[in-house]
């Protein structure tokens, strides 16, 4: 209904009905008619979801005897305002409509947010989607319960933060949730120099999006491998339940793990662990863990870039003049170039010393960026009659070298190269 009144339009729409009773069995009962996605958000509150393509649609049971005892059970004003289709009225017990038109975030009750502590959270969330301010008796509410989202479970928690990553205003949001208090028992090591960073790549994105449009197209892909779904379980006869990454409808792309990164430490393995505790899945924390490694790298063609050092990452390199170290560079970052080339931009590196690498990148037959192997590892298997094993993979990335470099162009001497390498067993 809040959309509704502000004239929101999306492709995806989110939609809410109360019910009296048997809320969880009439979203069950749809999922089958209409073949669609269903979740159980909250067994205890009887609340429900049935996932269709184009949106979701929430189904809850009335809290209390009667609606305006329900509304007053909801985290804001905003989200206390209800429609009955059969009289075609707004019932708006809590003044909701008036914060509508103040563009204004105000809470029901500080036991209400009490009760649901994510509520804390969302408050930012949905400052940044509305473009709305909070209230200040909210705000210093909400300040004073933020050590409670500690109890909340990490997938919410994630929910949440992907959504003000993903969201074009959630960058302020963010800063300002973390000058709350509301980030540090999920992101500790987050500090007002990364918050920082964050907002300096938002600003690097856009100078992409205008000099470089298609690197900054780049940017917003979807990360590989990463589905919008996880594995789907049963949950009785024609009924499937979805994870929570299918529920938000958002996705991850380059520039959301960007932003991730800079709310990490430098150590990657502290880094990981609080990772891990989110729950993100196995694919983005190793992006990250490849973004963060080789981030320091691409910061050595700028000596003004203050960019902090993972503790593990590699020894600098000469990117600029060593056509080797570059291939065994884009070797190493593969898919996860365009967050680290927007995290180091924002980290001080020049347009003028990063173009090179952004137009290799771009250049899908570039042989230092995009090799193309001229032989595989069946070949030199049968050639030197060797078994498999992690030598192949190195003679392998030897002719890669090799061929970028100039020094062998066809499959003959690539061949002859893998023999030379094996006589001297340099590996």
């Amino acid at each position: 209904m809040r959309d509704v009144l502000l004239g929101r339009q999306s492709d995806y729409l989110d939609l809410d009905f109360v019910l009296p009773q048997g809320a969880v069995e009439t979203a069950k009962a749809i999922a089958r008619r209409c073949k669609a996605g269903f979740v159980l958000l909250d067994a205890e509150r009887q609340i429900a979801r049935v996932v269709f393509p184009q949106g979701t649609a929430d189904f809850a049971a009335q809290v209390g005897p009667t609606l305006e005892a329900d509304l007053r059970r909801r985290d804001f004003t905003i989200n206390a305002i209800a429609y009955n289709p059969h009289t075609d009225q707004l019932f708006d017990p809590l003044q909701g409509y008036a914060d509508l038109q103040q563009h204004r975030i105000r809470m029901v009750s500080p036991e209400n947010l009490e009760e649901d502590p994510l509520r804390l959270l969302r408050a930012y969330r949905q400052a940044a989607q509305l473009g709305f301010s909070l209230e200040p008796q909210t705000q210093s509410v909400i300040r004073q319960l933020a050590p409670l989202l500690s109890r909340i479970a990490a997938e919410r928690i994630q929910s949440e933060l992907n959504y003000l990553l993903n969201n074009s205003n959630g960058t302020v949001w963010l800063i300002t949730a973390w000058k709350d208090g509301l980030l540090q028992d999920w992101l500790p090591s987050a500090t007002g120099q990364s918050l920082s960073l964050l907002a300096a790549i938002d600003q690097a994105a856009v100078v992409l999006k205008e000099v470089w449009p298609e690197f900054a197209a780049e940017l917003l892909e979807r990360i590989r491998n990463s589905p919008k779904a996880q594995r789907t379980e049963s949950s009785g006869p024609g009924i499937r339940t979805l994870a929570d990454t299918a529920i938000t409808g958002t996705t991850r792309n380059w520039l959301t793990l960007a932003k991730l990164s800079s709310l990490l430490p430098p150590d990657l393995a502290e880094a990981e662990a609080q990772l891990r505790r989110l729950k993100y899945s196995r694919n983005e924390v190793q992006a990250i863990h490849t973004i963060l490694k080789y981030l320091p790298q691409l910061c050595t063609l700028d000596k003004r870039s203050p960019v902090n050092l993972a503790s593990s990452a590699p020894e600098p390199v000469d990117l600029e003049r060593s056509l080797r170290q570059q291939c065994l560079f884009f070797q190493a970052v593969g898919p996860t170039f365009p967050a680290v080339a927007v995290m180091a931009i924002a980290a001080g590196v020049t347009l003028e010393s990063i173009s090179p690498f952004l137009q290799r990148f771009l250049t899908p037959d570039d042989p230092v960026a995009h090799p193309t192997p001229l032989v595989s590892g069946q070949d030199v298997m049968a050639l030197l009659k060797l078994p498999p094993g992690p030598r192949i993979g190195q003679l392998l990335a030897e002719i890669q070298l090799a061929r970028a470099e100039g020094k062998v162009t066809n499959r003959q001497e690539a061949l002859q190269l893998a023999a030379q390498l094996a006589t001297l067993d340099v590996f």
